[in-house]
């Protein structure tokens, strides 16, 4: 069971590294928070892949897909507000 989760920590870290890669531009989060989002998403997979009676196989995918989601919806989160057009408005109009 130990080498399981560190297998999934491991995975989590390469996720989350890969993200941090994959994400064109400047990235709003910093590596280490993506790193970490990547693993709390992986042993979360692999929590949740035990719970139901999966393979190893099928942990494997469901610790890679949540670690995905993870680190792309906290992403998500960062960028949002920023840039033209996205966020609240925070000048009011004078008429």
């Amino acid at each position: 069971m130990l080498t399981t989760i560190l297998w999934f920590i491991v995975v989590g870290a390469v996720i989350g590294a890969l993200a941090r890669l994959v994400v064109p531009g400047r990235n709003p989060i910093g590596i280490l928070l993506t790193v970490l989002v990547g693993i709390a998403g992986a042993i979360l997979g692999g929590v949740v892949a035990d719970a139901l009676g999966a393979g190893m196989l099928v942990a494997f995918v469901f610790a890679v897909v949540i670690a995905a989601l993870g680190v792309a919806a906290l992403t998500m989160m960062h960028t949002r507000g920023r840039g033209r057009g996205h966020g609240w408005r925070t000048r009011r109009r004078s008429y």
